[in-house]
């Protein structure tokens, strides 16, 4: 005789969702159906519950957007161990892009995000670390962030939104926050300006800067292959 196990009641489901499973389902319907067919109701159905018992764990749709993306990022290795800085940052935003190639309605999601989880700027105060860490001033790392851009994220888009201005005691307390946990992103916030107090980066600075850098590489590659 087979034995079956009893079918869970609606009940018991419920209460064994957990938030990282309501996530991880949710990316795994992104990741099979596309970012348009994740909704709380088709999410449910996905889990076999009722909707409403979603609420437990994420507040609503843009709380669950928010978990997906920071559980996408928080797959991405972060290599540290290169035999230089180069070569670290190339490995890290190399695996970046693997991720991201298997979830490739991230990039687009990513830009919808303003309340990003802790993994982004875990991650891209890691970036900021290993530029640091070899010498590179907290500027130049400021200018290295923008030229990569969300290269470093494994794709191609302008990654940065720097529109809203904090006023500095309002900075200064963010930064007190981070210290601790991200020093080099506290540390670049504080530190990094275009106009003698914090505030938005300057654009036309920024595109400027990566356009010389772009053209000064394309010439050395030219005088090399000459």
């Amino acid at each position: 005789m087979k034995l079956t196990p009893p079918a869970q009641s609606a009940t018991e489901r419920r209460t064994q969702l957990t938030r990282d499973k309501v996530i991880t389902a949710a990316i795994d319907l992104a990741d099979r159906d596309g970012i348009d067919a994740v909704s709380m109701r088709r999410l449910a159905q996905e889990l076999g519950v009722e909707a409403m018992s979603l609420y437990t764990h994420v507040r609503n749709k843009d709380d669950l957007l928010d978990g997906m993306i920071d559980a996408v990022i928080g797959k991405i290795p972060i290599t540290t161990d290169g035999p230089d800085w180069k070569t670290s940052l190339r490995r890290t935003a190399l695996a970046a892009r693997a991720v991201v190639l298997r979830h490739t309605w991230a990039p687009r999601t990513l830009e919808t995000r303003t309340t990003p989880g802790p993994a982004v700027p875990r991650y891209i105060n890691a970036i900021l670390g290993i530029l640091r860490e070899n010498g590179f001033t907290v500027t130049l790392a400021h200018h290295a962030l923008h030229i990569l851009g969300s290269r470093v994220l494994g794709f191609s888009q302008d990654l940065f939104d720097d529109s809203p201005d904090l006023d500095p005691e309002a900075a200064a307390r963010l930064a007190g926050e981070l210290g601790a946990t991200l020093p080099y992103a506290a540390e670049m916030a504080l530190a990094v300006t275009h106009e003698g107090a914090l505030g938005g980066c300057d654009d036309d600075t920024e595109f400027a800067f990566a356009l010389d850098f772009i053209l000064d590489g394309l010439d050395r590659l030219s005088q090399v292959e000459t």
